[in-house]
């Protein structure tokens, strides 16, 4: 790694979650100590790694971009800020242009740019402006029942940071139920599309610099079964190729003008066929099994925004057949409210080639875990 990367400081700012502890350990694991800007959630959990630099408590969103802003930030080494929700991401970019002197943060080369795509239909529109394919879709008020779509059709409210999100989640086989659903919808505007039964889904972890002209993405999972209405939390990695799909990611995140730490996710359905669902423009959960493989990708963007380069000698093969697990919800899953037994589901933890939560050289945040696991699910 770059000397002028190991000597700049690092932020992480996000809700406590394992989707921080996997930063902070990517970036632990480099030797780099990060300032962790820590939004309370439902039990300290990232903020107890043993790599954390520093750790600022606060108690939302706009207390932490303030914290952000009046006590970091240096016009000549610019300190690296990773975020992990997209409300914080969200803010940031709104604000990119008064910060970019002073941080380097992800953006899209304008204020807002970044939030415009989080908006679902933006983003539907852009995937399929670039040859990617998309289910049928139409954005309408809250309360009004479009006419002429095919049912059975899903609800969504349009952005992450609007509504009720997933709980804004239906999935109507009429137009009497799509009525009945806008009763408890909390997103003024609402997405509808087209519902197919999945088979799986495909997350394209990786990032991109260079105003999205340059993009790394060193693997994609499968998940090993499925939860209607919600991720797997044990899933299978794989290598990146998907030569179907790759032209129109690239395409797209040069369009948007992205840099920063993504995920693309595609829905596949019974068919085998692949469908576009979204991006997400910060990091993401899945993406500290790249660090487990040798490829931490808080660093490799790091590296690559100052370099404006990404070489070859950054990407490591993924073995077949390679797990990653979530153990406390997917334990939750199925164990307690499926039916996998004790034994069985003992023996996939053990054999998973990532945890999200146990590390034996970090092993305050699994503690924890374990402790509160059912706050967690």
């Amino acid at each position: 790694m770059l000397e002028t990367i190991k000597d700049r400081q690092f932020i992480v700012i996000g809700m406590e979650h394992y989707n921080p502890l996997g930063v902070i350990r990517s970036l632990g694991q480099c030797g780099i100590m990060p300032v962790y800007i820590a939004i309370k959630h439902r039990c300290p959990l990232a903020s107890l790694s043993k790599y954390c630099g520093e750790v600022r408590y606060v108690d939302n969103v706009d207390e932490g971009y303030r914290i952000l802003v009046e006590n970091y930030g240096d016009p000549v080494k610019k300190p690296f800020v990773i975020t992990t929700d997209d409300d914080i991401q969200s803010l940031i970019d709104l604000n990119w242009s008064s910060l970019k002197d002073r941080f380097v943060l992800f953006n899209s080369g304008k204020d807002g740019r970044t939030t415009k795509f989080m908006d679902k239909k933006e983003i539907l529109d852009c995937a399929e402006r670039n040859g990617l394919p998309v289910l049928k879709t139409v954005v309408v008020d809250r309360g009004i029942v479009p006419q002429g779509m095919e049912y059975p059709v899903i609800t969504k409210a349009i952005s992450p940071n609007d509504g009720g999100w997933k709980s804004d989640v239906h999935i109507c086989a009429s137009a009497k139920e799509l009525d009945e659903a806008f009763k408890t919808i909390q997103s003024e505007r609402v997405l509808i599309q087209r519902f197919v039964e999945k088979s799986n889904e495909i997350c394209i972890e990786g990032f991109s610099a260079d105003g999205g002209r340059l993009t790394f993405m060193p693997f994609y999972t499968t998940y090993n079964y499925n939860i209607e209405g919600y991720y797997s939390p044990y899933m299978t990695l794989h290598s990146y190729d998907l030569p179907e799909l790759d032209r129109g990611v690239r395409n797209m995140l040069a369009e948007i003008g992205f840099e920063g730490i993504f995920e693309v996710e595609f829905l596949v359905d019974a068919d085998g066929a692949p469908y576009f669902s979204e991006i997400n423009f910060r990091n993401s959960t899945w993406s500290y099994a790249a660090t487990k493989l040798g490829m931490p990708l808080p660093c490799l963007w790091a590296e690559s925004m100052e370099t404006g380069s990404v070489p070859a000698s950054y990407y490591r093969s993924v073995p077949e057949g390679y797990q990653a697990m979530v153990e406390p919800i997917d334990y939750k899953k199925r164990v307690v409210e499926g039916e996998t037994s004790a034994a069985r589901w003992l023996a996939d933890f053990k054999g998973a080639d990532c945890l999200y939560y146990m590390d034996e050289d970090d092993p305050k945040p699994y503690e924890v875990m374990v402790e509160n696991w059912e706050l967690l699910g």
